[in-house]
């Protein structure tokens, strides 16, 4: 697949063909990282930061708990 380097203000651009952006998962402001390997262009999305359980505990606070939700009487066969 060729892909043509156009200028963009100060920059070159260069445009991801869609049915490439789909195969890697690039959508309209996902961010990459660029590098250079051995001479050649590297363009990688960058991964998202994958949390710990413990981690996501951490900012649960007294303030941002919701409070229990009543559900009324079982209607049908429910076990409660």
């Amino acid at each position: 697949m060729n892909a043509t380097v156009q200028k963009w203000g100060n920059s070159l651009a260069l445009r991801i063909p869609n049915s490439l952006a789909k195969d890697v998962r690039l959508h309209q402001g996902s961010v990459v990282e660029v590098a250079v390997v051995d001479g050649k262009m590297v363009v990688k999305p960058k991964g998202r930061h994958k949390y710990s359980l413990v981690q996501l505990l951490r900012k649960v606070t007294k303030n941002n708990r919701h409070n229990e939700i009543g559900w009324g009487s079982p209607v049908g066969q429910e076990i409660w």
